[in-house]
């Protein structure tokens, strides 16, 4: 697809996901709009290419009643403002750890910003949604849409306020970041460990949790939709594991973590630079090797080992 651009998910109803450019990278960020009789939008994306989502709800004919986003990194959650005050009578769902921070986004932004550095260029400051527009998730909840449910899963291992949606009915799931970045190129996941509160272990389970699921669809927060695959899923526990294991052994090897970010960057894999471009790869490989080196620290405060 363009950016811009949007199409059904195939094999479900009223069910669509739109390219919105994000990071300059085709299909990077997926927002999914779902045309129940209680319509909802499930993540939106950063915010700077809101005129994109918007479009495609006018398009569709679209008006939300439920604005869900599956946390609140900016990259999930970063529009959630903007649309809230497009469509006033809409409701904003988040876990009830994320209310505060699309309420008064102020330390998410702060937080961002150290976490991605240079790719702060393509982000815009999130719009505060007003608390009583914001009903908090705590996981076990089902949503009714009307025409639909969609069960609610708190999946805290890449982030404490994350959940995922699953619609029974088209037995597909909105995984958020908890099933890693799937690269449709390469027909693999990769991972995704941003700082500050990733855990590896917790991401395990979320993929267990999935898989436990064992869904016809996975829809990802980046890269669209794919058809479950249980392997690739256990394939990513395994991703994540090793992925850990090396940037543990490279601190070891170096003693200084502003080396061990600068050899990940410069070692980004040569595929992931074909097909996101260099700018983006280096700087996701910077950015997870980051989250890592936060939870090393937290492991050994903690006096547990990997």
């Amino acid at each position: 697809m363009e950016p811009g651009e949007y199409a059904p998910v195939p094999g479900c109803t009223d069910l669509y996901y739109l390219d919105t450019d994000m990071y300059a990278t085709a299909n990077y960020g997926s927002v999914y709009l779902l045309d129940a009789e209680r319509p909802a939008v499930i993540d939106t994306g950063l915010g700077s290419n809101r005129e994109y989502l918007f479009d495609a709800l006018d398009d569709l004919g679209i008006t939300p009643e439920f604005i869900l986003p599956t946390h609140v990194h900016l990259d999930h959650a970063g529009g959630a403002g903007f649309l809230a005050e497009r469509y006033p009578d809409a409701t904003v769902l988040i876990h009830e750890s994320g209310v505060e921070h699309l309420v008064d986004p102020s330390r998410l932004v702060a937080g961002t910003k150290a976490a991605v550095g240079d790719q702060w260029q393509f982000y815009v400051e999130p719009e505060p949604i007003p608390e009583e527009r914001v009903e908090p998730l705590s996981g076990g909840e089902t949503l009714d849409l009307g025409d639909r449910d969609l069960d609610v899963h708190h999946a805290p291992g890449h982030a404490p306020h994350q959940v995922i949606f699953h619609d029974r009915g088209d037995d597909v799931v909105f995984t958020a970041d908890a099933a890693g970045i799937y690269v449709p190129q390469l027909d693999t996941i990769e991972q995704t460990s941003p700082p500050s509160q990733f855990d590896l272990h917790g991401c395990q389970d979320d993929a267990d949790m999935i898989r436990d699921l064992d869904p016809r669809y996975l829809c990802f927060g980046h890269f669209g939709p794919r058809e479950f695959d249980d392997g690739m899923l256990a394939g990513y526990k395994r991703t994540l594991a090793e992925w850990v294991e090396a940037v543990r052994q490279r601190r070891e090897e170096l003693g200084d973590d502003e080396a061990v970010l600068d050899h990940f960057a410069e070692h980004a894999p040569q595929e992931l630079i074909d097909v996101w471009g260099e700018r983006k790869a280096r700087e996701e490989q910077r950015m997870n090797t980051r989250g890592v080196l936060g939870y090393l620290d937290y492991m050994e405060k903690q006096g547990e080992t990997i």
